[in-house]
């Protein structure tokens, strides 16, 4: 069984996607329906500059725009139609897109309106991330649980890469206590520190956005970031996405769950390579691959 999977921040690049505008009828239309929907996204993209794409507001919309048109190519290559699919963060509403169950244009504007609701949900310098490598997730939560101040996990990545996220002095004598039990502490490079109750403000604003979008019943049942779980109805996306802004994305257990429901190969569709990646090293036996340009196609079909 195959796994559709999508990226969220961090995999943007200058020209993402061009290469499936160029060369695939559908990801075009996918791409255009984007460009009415949110004008000037196109030219972000494919021209930059690089700080303008990196900007939340912006960056968010590119990449779902790029994963939606990857897999709009995969589709038209006839492409077999995945079991499941499952996205890192942001990159759940591009599942929720190639299920069916979201158009594009909805897509792009609310993850648009999502990233300016999380810049603004702190203030520059309050908040901060930092990735722990190479120890266990009771250690780390332990660790948070223990330290005065706002810390929290946000992203609960692979065996022995989790990322925290809070206020920035938290976070920083977080990182000093892991140290000290010869974990490796990694301060990230992001403008807010998303996944955690600092967001609530954000989540707050998305729902009453959530609220006004009707979601269809999906193609393929796709993997929730919140309870790494299949979503049941269309009914749950709205508050689960909503819930999303403030909660750990349980990508770990995202990935052994689609494991245990006898996924064998996965695509990440769109730009970058980092699910890939880490989903070789949740599974070391798993078949992975990324697709962002037309040429990869050939590895799966």
């Amino acid at each position: 069984m195959i796994a559709a999977v999508f990226p969220g921040q961090g995999s943007q690049a200058i020209g993402m996607a061009q290469d499936f505008y160029q060369n695939s009828q559908a990801a075009k239309e996918i791409l255009d329906r984007a460009e009415l929907a949110l004008p000037g996204l196109l030219e972000i993209m494919w021209q930059g500059p690089k700080e303008s794409l990196t900007l939340t507001e912006n960056q968010q919309p590119a990449l779902v725009a790029a994963g939606a048109a990857a897999f709009a190519a995969y589709k038209e290559a006839k492409g077999k139609s995945p079991s499941f699919a499952a996205g890192h963060s942001l990159g759940e509403y591009t599942a929720h897109v190639a299920s069916g169950a979201l158009t594009i244009e909805d897509a792009v504007v609310l993850v648009n309106k999502r990233g300016k609701y999380m810049q603004e949900a702190v203030a520059e310098g309050v908040g901060a991330m930092a990735a722990i490598l190479k120890t266990d997730n009771k250690t780390i939560e332990e660790v948070c649980k223990n330290t005065a101040g706002v810390v929290e996990i946000a992203n609960y990545n692979s065996d022995g890469q989790t990322v925290i996220s809070g206020e920035k002095q938290a976070v920083e004598a977080a990182s000093e206590k892991l140290k000290s039990l010869k974990a490796r502490a990694i301060p990230l490079k992001v403008s807010a520190p998303f996944h955690c109750s600092l967001m609530q403000s954000a989540a707050d604003k998305l729902t009453k956005d959530l609220e006004k979008i009707e979601f269809k019943q999906a193609d393929f049942p796709v993997i929730s970031n919140v309870k790494a779980e299949i979503i049941k109805s269309p009914n749950q996306i709205n508050e689960l996405l909503a819930q999303q802004v403030t909660a750990s994305v349980r990508w770990l257990e995202t990935i052994q769950n689609l494991d245990s429901l006898g996924v064998t190969s996965y695509y990440e569709f769109g730009s970058g390579k980092v699910l890939t990646g880490l989903i070789k090293r949740i599974l070391k036996d798993a078949q992975a691959f990324s697709i962002t340009e037309m040429a990869n196609l050939e590895e799966v079909i």
